[in-house]
Protein backbone atom coordinates (compact mmCIF):
# COMPACT_ATOMS: atom_id res chain seq x y z
CA UNK A 1 0.00 0.00 0.00
CA UNK A 2 1.42 3.47 -0.83
CA UNK A 3 0.53 5.85 2.51
CA UNK A 4 2.29 9.02 1.16
CA UNK A 5 4.00 10.66 -1.64
CA UNK A 6 5.68 13.45 -1.38
CA UNK A 7 7.31 15.81 -4.17
CA UNK A 8 6.72 18.17 -7.25
CA UNK A 9 3.14 19.01 -8.40
CA UNK A 10 3.72 19.09 -12.12
CA UNK A 11 0.11 19.16 -13.06
CA UNK A 12 -3.46 20.27 -11.65
CA UNK A 13 -6.40 18.91 -13.38
CA UNK A 14 -9.59 19.08 -10.96
CA UNK A 15 -10.04 15.96 -10.16
CA UNK A 16 -6.52 14.72 -10.94
CA UNK A 17 -2.90 15.82 -10.62
CA UNK A 18 0.33 14.84 -11.19
CA UNK A 19 3.39 14.33 -8.20
CA UNK A 20 6.59 14.07 -9.61
CA UNK A 21 8.53 11.74 -6.78
CA UNK A 22 11.66 10.82 -7.61
CA UNK A 23 11.04 10.86 -11.36
CA UNK A 24 8.36 8.67 -11.23
CA UNK A 25 4.90 10.68 -11.98
CA UNK A 26 2.10 9.84 -9.72
CA UNK A 27 -1.31 10.06 -11.42
CA UNK A 28 -3.64 11.02 -8.24
CA UNK A 29 -7.22 11.87 -8.07
CA UNK A 30 -8.01 14.02 -5.05
CA UNK A 31 -11.24 15.73 -3.52
CA UNK A 32 -11.79 19.61 -4.16
CA UNK A 33 -11.30 20.32 -0.62
CA UNK A 34 -7.92 19.12 -0.94
CA UNK A 35 -7.04 20.52 -4.82
CA UNK A 36 -8.19 24.05 -3.42
CA UNK A 37 -5.22 23.51 -0.28
CA UNK A 38 -3.17 22.56 -3.55
CA UNK A 39 0.45 24.79 -3.52
CA UNK A 40 0.95 26.13 -7.48
CA UNK A 41 2.52 23.51 -10.19
CA UNK A 42 6.38 23.79 -9.45
CA UNK A 43 6.27 23.17 -5.74
CA UNK A 44 6.69 20.94 -3.15
CA UNK A 45 3.82 19.27 -1.57
CA UNK A 46 2.69 15.88 0.48
CA UNK A 47 -0.68 13.86 -0.15
CA UNK A 48 -1.56 10.79 2.19
CA UNK A 49 -3.01 8.22 -0.20
CA UNK A 50 -4.98 5.03 -0.78
CA UNK A 51 -4.61 2.91 -3.22
CA UNK A 52 -7.57 1.07 -4.83
CA UNK A 53 -6.57 -1.93 -6.84
CA UNK A 54 -9.37 -3.43 -9.08
CA UNK A 55 -8.73 -6.20 -11.72
CA UNK A 56 -8.35 -3.35 -15.07
CA UNK A 57 -6.68 -0.59 -12.99
CA UNK A 58 -4.50 0.37 -9.67
CA UNK A 59 -6.19 3.73 -8.94
CA UNK A 60 -4.53 5.98 -6.51
CA UNK A 61 -6.35 8.70 -4.20
CA UNK A 62 -4.83 11.41 -2.39
CA UNK A 63 -5.86 14.02 0.64
CA UNK A 64 -4.59 16.84 2.71
CA UNK A 65 -5.05 15.22 6.04
CA UNK A 66 -4.92 11.74 7.67
CA UNK A 67 -8.81 12.27 8.88
CA UNK A 68 -9.81 12.88 5.43
CA UNK A 69 -8.17 10.05 4.19
CA UNK A 70 -9.88 7.64 7.26
CA UNK A 71 -13.35 9.47 5.96
CA UNK A 72 -12.46 7.95 2.51
CA UNK A 73 -11.60 4.39 4.03
CA UNK A 74 -15.14 4.59 5.96
CA UNK A 75 -16.90 5.82 2.98
CA UNK A 76 -15.79 3.34 0.60
CA UNK A 77 -16.23 0.30 3.28
CA UNK A 78 -20.40 1.22 3.46
CA UNK A 79 -22.13 -1.13 0.63
CA UNK A 80 -22.94 0.70 -2.39
CA UNK A 81 -20.14 3.33 -2.03
CA UNK A 82 -17.37 3.17 -4.11
CA UNK A 83 -13.86 5.48 -4.36
CA UNK A 84 -15.10 7.62 -7.10
CA UNK A 85 -18.86 8.27 -4.83
CA UNK A 86 -16.81 8.60 -1.84
CA UNK A 87 -14.70 11.24 -3.43
CA UNK A 88 -17.19 12.96 -4.61
CA UNK A 89 -19.08 13.50 -1.04
CA UNK A 90 -15.54 14.58 0.43
CA UNK A 91 -15.54 16.92 -2.72
CA UNK A 92 -18.87 18.64 -2.33
CA UNK A 93 -18.49 18.15 1.79
CA UNK A 94 -15.92 19.11 4.09
CA UNK A 95 -14.92 16.32 7.14
CA UNK A 96 -16.37 19.18 9.21
CA UNK A 97 -19.79 19.56 7.31
CA UNK A 98 -20.03 15.61 6.95
CA UNK A 99 -19.36 15.00 10.79
CA UNK A 100 -21.90 17.76 11.24
CA UNK A 101 -24.66 16.06 9.03
CA UNK A 102 -23.91 12.56 10.52
CA UNK A 103 -23.99 14.34 14.13
CA UNK A 104 -27.41 16.11 13.33
CA UNK A 105 -28.65 13.00 11.60
CA UNK A 106 -29.46 16.11 8.36
CA UNK A 107 -29.80 14.00 5.26
CA UNK A 108 -29.88 17.52 3.05
CA UNK A 109 -26.72 18.45 1.76
CA UNK A 110 -25.56 14.62 1.29
CA UNK A 111 -28.72 14.76 -1.35
CA UNK A 112 -27.18 17.52 -3.24
CA UNK A 113 -24.09 15.39 -3.74
CA UNK A 114 -24.00 14.09 -7.46
CA UNK A 115 -25.23 9.83 -7.48
CA UNK A 116 -26.45 10.23 -3.83
CA UNK A 117 -29.76 9.65 -3.65
CA UNK A 118 -32.22 9.92 -0.83
CA UNK A 119 -32.03 6.26 0.15
CA UNK A 120 -28.13 6.26 -0.23
CA UNK A 121 -28.01 8.84 2.29
CA UNK A 122 -30.13 7.96 5.06
CA UNK A 123 -28.15 4.94 4.96
CA UNK A 124 -24.64 6.89 4.98
CA UNK A 125 -26.06 8.57 7.90
CA UNK A 126 -26.77 5.31 9.52
CA UNK A 127 -24.26 3.70 9.03
CA UNK A 128 -21.36 6.34 9.36
CA UNK A 129 -22.63 7.12 12.78
CA UNK A 130 -21.18 3.96 14.04
CA UNK A 131 -18.31 4.21 12.13
CA UNK A 132 -17.70 7.85 13.50
CA UNK A 133 -18.58 6.83 17.02
CA UNK A 134 -21.28 9.25 17.53
CA UNK A 135 -22.01 9.24 20.90
CA UNK A 136 -25.43 9.65 22.64
CA UNK A 137 -24.84 13.34 23.61
CA UNK A 138 -24.11 13.62 19.49
CA UNK A 139 -20.60 14.53 20.25
CA UNK A 140 -18.47 13.21 17.24
CA UNK A 141 -14.75 11.84 18.13
CA UNK A 142 -12.09 13.95 15.97
CA UNK A 143 -9.34 11.88 15.22
CA UNK A 144 -7.51 14.70 13.92
CA UNK A 145 -7.43 17.92 16.13
CA UNK A 146 -7.95 17.62 19.85
CA UNK A 147 -10.64 19.98 22.32
CA UNK A 148 -8.87 22.97 21.78
CA UNK A 149 -8.89 23.04 17.94
CA UNK A 150 -12.61 21.65 17.85
CA UNK A 151 -13.38 25.04 20.24
CA UNK A 152 -12.21 26.94 17.57
CA UNK A 153 -14.02 26.02 14.42
CA UNK A 154 -16.93 25.67 16.90
CA UNK A 155 -16.46 29.64 18.10
CA UNK A 156 -15.96 30.46 14.28
CA UNK A 157 -19.10 28.29 13.34
CA UNK A 158 -21.23 30.11 15.76
CA UNK A 159 -19.36 33.87 14.43
CA UNK A 160 -21.54 33.13 11.22
CA UNK A 161 -18.36 31.07 9.02
CA UNK A 162 -19.15 28.28 7.61
CA UNK A 163 -17.85 24.87 8.24
CA UNK A 164 -15.01 24.09 5.32
CA UNK A 165 -13.36 28.79 6.43
CA UNK A 166 -12.95 27.57 9.88
CA UNK A 167 -11.90 23.73 9.47
CA UNK A 168 -9.82 25.86 6.78
CA UNK A 169 -8.29 28.60 9.12
CA UNK A 170 -7.99 26.29 12.21
CA UNK A 171 -5.47 24.01 10.30
CA UNK A 172 -3.02 27.31 10.15
CA UNK A 173 -3.29 27.92 13.30
CA UNK A 174 0.04 26.28 15.65
CA UNK A 175 -1.51 23.00 17.30
CA UNK A 176 0.07 24.41 20.86
CA UNK A 177 -1.87 27.77 20.99
CA UNK A 178 -4.45 28.43 23.43
CA UNK A 179 -7.89 28.11 22.20
CA UNK A 180 -8.69 32.68 22.57
CA UNK A 181 -5.22 33.06 20.71
CA UNK A 182 -5.94 30.36 18.48
CA UNK A 183 -9.77 32.05 17.43
CA UNK A 184 -7.80 35.23 17.18
CA UNK A 185 -5.17 33.42 14.74
CA UNK A 186 -7.75 32.15 12.97
CA UNK A 187 -9.44 35.25 12.30
CA UNK A 188 -6.60 36.94 10.68
CA UNK A 189 -6.35 33.87 8.21
CA UNK A 190 -9.60 34.47 7.31
CA UNK A 191 -9.28 38.18 7.14
CA UNK A 192 -6.15 37.58 5.09
CA UNK A 193 -8.42 35.17 2.44
CA UNK A 194 -10.97 37.98 1.66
Amino acid sequence: MIGRLTGVLLVKQPPQVVLDVGGVGYEIDVPMNTFFDLPAVGEQTMLFTHLVVREDAHLLFGFATETERELFRQLVKISGIGARTALALLSGMSVVELQHAVQVGESTQLVRIPGIGKKTAERLLLELRDKLGVTKSGAVPDVETDNHKRDMINALLSLGYNAREADWAVKRVPSETTVTEGIRQALQQLSKDK
